[in-house]
């Protein structure tokens, strides 16, 4: 093999590595683990930086994970779709049993680098990879329920970050628990009404009612709601060590209320675009509300 071969063999190796363990959605939920880490620290002195790589490559880890095993139970299914046909197993780039192999060592490194920041993080990091491939994924091609089950695994990296943070799991996390998991329905269902088509192919019930209809669209605006309340716990001080000052909360109330505006917007219009531009907007709701928390704590 010379080097040019090399180059393309390093670089196709790399490629499907990104995208059988979906990089990017892995790094959105591994800066929510950050996220929750800096919010679980008494103050930047504290601050300690090998726990904090240890979070994030072990967040990777079981994120990554996570999606390779998915691919490769769905691997059939995916190659009935056209935004997952491409992906490396489907394709036929890389055979089920690497992708298991991969899915398999991700985990096992994973698990080693949480349970060396304590044990507690790498319990929830472990739970979240048996629901998400064990209960979610199976679920996904026999009831809508599936969205409330994934909520759960898809809300536990940004209380992961608290406990890696302080080794404990309190109010504080759970408050945590409860803004990402609220955020998971209007996000994902988002998703699944602007790839309604895509999805049928497969068989994937998404949607609540099963249908693009004012239904679905009513419970995003609900679920949306939910979120809103929920960001805005930490302001009334019930919420132990968690806490945002009334200015961080009228941030974070114009931010649900942006949010909010687009999820009506799409129970008025009905349409893939309407609820593709929600699911832009609640990625960036989320991101921007975990900044809000960060920046109000370091500041005050």
């Amino acid at each position: 093999m010379n080097a040019t071969q090399s180059t393309l063999f390093f670089k196709s190796v790399y490629i499907d590595f990104r995208e059988i363990t979906k990089a990017r959605l892995a790094i959105s939920v591994v800066f929510s683990s950050i996220a929750g880490f800096m919010l679980g620290i008494t103050d930047f002195q504290s601050l300690n930086w090998i726990v904090l790589l240890k979070l994030s490559i072990g967040g990777y880890c079981m994120v990554g994970a996570s999606n390779a095993f998915n691919q490769v139970i769905e691997k059939d299914l995916d190659a009935l779709m056209d935004r997952t046909k491409n992906r490396p197993v489907p394709a036929g780039r890389m055979s089920g049993t690497v992708g298991l192999i991969v899915a398999s060592l991700l985990t096992i490194i994973g698990i080693i680098l949480l349970y060396s920041i304590n044990p507690k993080t790498a319990m929830f990091g472990a739970i979240s990879i048996f629901l998400y491939t064990s209960v979610y994924t199976p679920l996904k091609t026999m009831t809508s329920l599936s969205v409330f089950v994934g909520a759960f695994p898809g809300a536990i990296p940004f209380m992961l970050g608290w406990v890696a943070a302080t080794g404990e799991f309190g109010i504080e996390a759970g408050t945590l628990f409860l803004i990402q998991f609220f955020w998971q329905f209007p996000h994902f269902w988002a998703i699944g009404w602007f790839l309604y088509d895509d999805y049928e192919k497969a068989g994937f019930f998404m949607l609540p009612t099963g249908k693009k209809d004012k239904g679905t669209a009513l419970q995003i605006i609900l679920y949306t709601v939910w979120l809103i309340l929920a960001s805005l716990l930490p302001v009334f001080g019930y919420t132990g060590r968690l806490f945002i000052t009334p200015i961080a909360a009228v941030v974070v109330f114009l931010l649900g209320l942006w949010m909010l505006f687009y999820a009506i917007r799409l129970y008025k219009l009905r349409t893939p675009k309407a609820a593709r531009t929600l699911m832009l907007v609640s990625v960036l709701y989320i991101t921007l509300l975990q900044l809000v928390y960060i920046t109000d704590k370091f500041l005050r």
